[in-house]
Formats: C-alpha cells, structure tokens, sequence
C-alpha cells in the first residue's frame, strides 16, 4: 500500500478550525487498531504461568504458543497493503476488528493448547494489518498541517493499549483473588484478561463504519465525487478541490512501485543500506524489550515477587514505557536520531546490566535478597524508559526516511520483517533461555544494548532535517 502524497513546497494547508475537530476524531478512531495492536500484543503477559499450569507444558512449547503470533503478524502486516489496495482501507479495518474480536473469544475458550495456539495466529494477523493500515490509513486522510502530529496518535494508542491490558490483568487478578486460575464469571481468571479484548475489538470495528474512505484509495478507484467531498470534510471548504485531486492522481502516476529486485546489490545479497535498516531491527529487538512486555509477570515470580505485586509491576512498567513514548516524540525532531539512539542504547547497557547483577544471586527462601530486589526492579524500569525514549520510536522514523525513494516501500518491508523474526526469536527463546541462566540471559541482551552503539556510529547516518529525495 502506497503512502499519501507529500504536500506540495508552497505552504501547508490547514483544516478550518470547524473541521480540525473531525479530523482528530477520524485519526482516532483509526488508531483504535494500534491500540489493539499493544493490547493483543501484551495482555498474554498476565496468562503465562496459568497457562503453563493448566496444559502443563514446559518452557520451549509453552514460548511456542506466546511467540505463535508473531507468525501471524508477518503474515498480516505482508498482506494488509495488498488487501487494503483492492478493496480499500475501511473494509480492511473491518476485517482486522472481526479477526480481533474471534481471536479474543477463541483464546478466551480453548478446548486444548492448539487451540488456544491458532487463535494467537489470528490474533496476530489482525496485529500485522493493524500495524500496517493505520499509519497509512491517518497519513492519507491527515491534512499536510497536522500529518506529523495526527500520525503519532498510532504509535500513542500502541503504548497505551499495552498500558491499558496491564491495568486489566491487574483489575482481573485481584478480582480472582490473587489466583491466575480462580474462578471468575464462570472462567479462570486468564481467560478472562484473554475476552476482555472483545470489548475494544466491537468498539474498533463499529468506529470503522463512522469514519470516511481514503480520498486517495477512492480516486485509485474512480470515485472522484466521494473522494471530493471527503477531502472538503477534512480539509475544509476553502480547498482547491481540482488542483488537491490533480495532486494525489499525479503523485500515484509518478510513484515507483518498488520490488524486491530493486535491493539487490553489493557484495552480500542487499544493497548496503538495506542492511543498516535490518540491522536497526534487529538490535531493537535483540535488547529483549518484548520479555518486557510478554514475560515480566512470569519473570518477578521467578524470584520470588507475590503474583498480584508482579502484574501491578508490569503495569507501572508499561506507564513508564507510556512516558517513555512522548518523551521521543518531543526531542526526535530537536536534538535528531542519532543523539537519541544513543543515548537510548547507553540507558539501557546500565538498566540491563544491573539486572544481569541482580539476578546473578541466589534466591533465599524463593527471593532475590531484598537490595537485589528492589534494584532489579528500578532498573526493569531504567530499561524501558530508555528503550522507549529511543530505539522504540526512532527505529521507525529511521526507517521512513533512511532508504532512497526507488527502493523505500521495499526495503521497509524487509526491515520490517526482519523485526517480527527476531521479536519471535528473543520470544520463543527467553523461557528456555531463562530455565538455564537469568543473569545470563540478561548479559547477553546487555551485549547487543552495548553493540548497537558502535553499530549507530558508525552506519546509520543521521536523517533529521533532510528532504526524503536527499536520501541516497
């Protein structure tokens, strides 16, 4: 799926007042699928142990079922621009809210861990469209005024869905008294943090039919006339409707459709900087910031920390991640991408490494001695903060703009794709992993924190105030 067409050098143009309103509500309702995007993602968190406790399975099958749906998040996020290009963005925003709403029935009610394994898939897959079509989605309804600001709702709904899903297992356990497996509404607490999700999945796929089609699907389409009165509606009257529209139907005419082909070169497969984009991926993933958000439950029982203490730690942690978040979305333009990974990546050395410290000590009567304790928990913390002040959200800005504009659709594909494997592998390894050694799974996630350092200086080269044709 193409992106919407940039706006023209002259000026950018403001939605009237009246109409600004709208707008907003409009980008809102569309970042409802980020919102589900974090949710979905992170509410396995407060199921873990229980569902380790009822199909009693050891650590490799049971990260199997958690990572499961990344597979699906690939697939989706593959396909979501195809699907969207044919048959629009809206009808594509109904799909994922159905898939959302039967994965969370599904997983609410499993017969038997399979089960419970494919509906993690469709999960997942609503978790790729989402993740692809409601950038997408914002970008092209957006007035050029407010783009920046009106795009960074999706990212804001990301963090706060995750936020969000915490605070409900919170809610859902202390309801069950402390007991992931208590009885409530005539389920175990877990699947009821699993059928919650039900709630925001209705309201998402209701919000879908309240909000307009992309003026720039339905001109690919031929609908020039709705497409008008959309742009007025978002835009405002005082709109030159017939230059707006010459506009996006040049702008499609002069877009490179690029292919995987066109990434080929160099000495090792990919052109060089197809490679630095991958290998932003990777690190951000590599650092272990989704141990954070699937496993921290499971995690502070481990060593020792009461269940009902561990989810409500798993929520200040997401509110920290929250926090985080609009930190990188004030500074990313001021002080640029490079001066943030970095200091992101410094951040998380110390946070990861006073955890590798802390878990390194024997537990005594089931805990970690009460300073190690508590220092493992305020460094838990000092990672994400860091993690989400930086590599969170500029890996992402990275992405848009680093790859010359012939290559740039392609290449974000891959990179992307490079992120969803190496989320699955950190996710399907780190219960086997932390079996074997704690502190050394955390050393070797304080490793990669400390490359990626290196890795910035030397072959990301800094984006902040060039124009994407500048990119080469």
């Amino acid at each position: 799926m193409t992106s919407t067409a940039q706006a023209p050098k002259s000026g950018a143009r403001a939605a009237h007042p009246e109409h600004l309103g709208h707008v907003i509500f409009i980008a809102a309702a569309a970042a409802m699928g980020g919102f589900l995007f974090g949710y979905d993602s992170s509410v396995i968190n407060g199921a873990v142990e229980a569902i380790r406790d009822r199909y009693d399975v050891g650590s490799a099958a049971l990260a199997q079922v958690i990572a499961i749906a990344l597979i699906g998040c690939a697939i989706g996020a593959a396909t979501a621009g195809r699907i969207a290009d044919r048959i629009g963005r809206i009808r594509c925003m109904q799909i994922a809210a159905v898939l959302f709403t039967v994965s969370a029935v599904g997983s609410a009610l499993p017969f038997a861990l399979y089960d419970l394994a494919f509906w993690r898939v469709v999960g997942g897959f609503a978790i790729g469209m989402a993740s692809v079509i409601g950038p997408a989605y914002i970008a092209e309804v957006a007035p050029p005024a407010y783009r920046g600001r009106l795009g960074s709702f999706q990212q804001a709904a990301i963090v706060i869905g995750i936020a969000v899903s915490q605070l409900v297992n919170w809610g859902v356990l202390n309801a069950a008294d402390g007991d992931q497996r208590g009885t409530l509404m005539g389920l175990e607490a877990w699947q009821v943090m699993l059928g919650v999700m039900v709630v925001p999945a209705v309201l998402y796929g209701l919000l879908s039919f309240v909000i307009p089609e992309s003026p720039r699907f339905l001109i690919s389409v031929g609908k020039h006339e709705r497409a008008r009165e959309i742009l007025t509606e978002v835009e405002g009257k005082g709109v030159d409707l017939d230059a707006r529209v010459t506009e996006i139907e040049h702008a499609m005419k002069s877009e490179h459709k690029s292919s995987f082909k066109d990434l080929l070169g160099g000495g090792f497969l990919f052109k060089p900087i197809v490679w630095v984009g991958i290998g932003l991926s990777v690190f951000q993933q590599f650092v272990g910031i989704n141990v954070a958000f699937y496993y921290s439950s499971t995690l502070w029982q481990s060593v020792g920390v009461d269940p009902t203490d561990s989810f409500f730690y798993s929520f200040t942690t997401s509110i920290i991640n929250i926090v985080g978040t609009v930190i990188a979305m004030i500074f990313v333009d001021r002080i640029g991408r490079r001066p943030l990974a970095i200091i992101g990546s410094v951040g998380m050395v110390v946070g990861l490494a006073l955890e590798a410290w802390a878990f390194s000590y024997h537990l005594v009567d089931g805990k970690l001695p009460a300073t190690q304790g508590w220092i493992a928990l305020i460094a838990a913390h000092i990672f994400v903060l860091f993690f989400a002040l930086s590599w969170g959200v500029v890996v992402w800005v990275f992405l848009g703009e680093m790859f010359p504009n012939k290559i740039r659709a392609a290449a974000l594909g891959v990179a992307a794709a490079a992120q969803w494997i190496a989320n699955w592998a950190i996710t399907a390894s780190f219960p086997s992993l932390a079996d074997w050694n704690l502190s050394a799974t955390y050393v070797i996630y304080t490793v990669f924190a400390a490359l990626s350092i290196p890795f910035v200086l030397k072959f990301v080269k800094e984006t902040k105030g060039k124009a994407l044709e500048e990119m080469g």
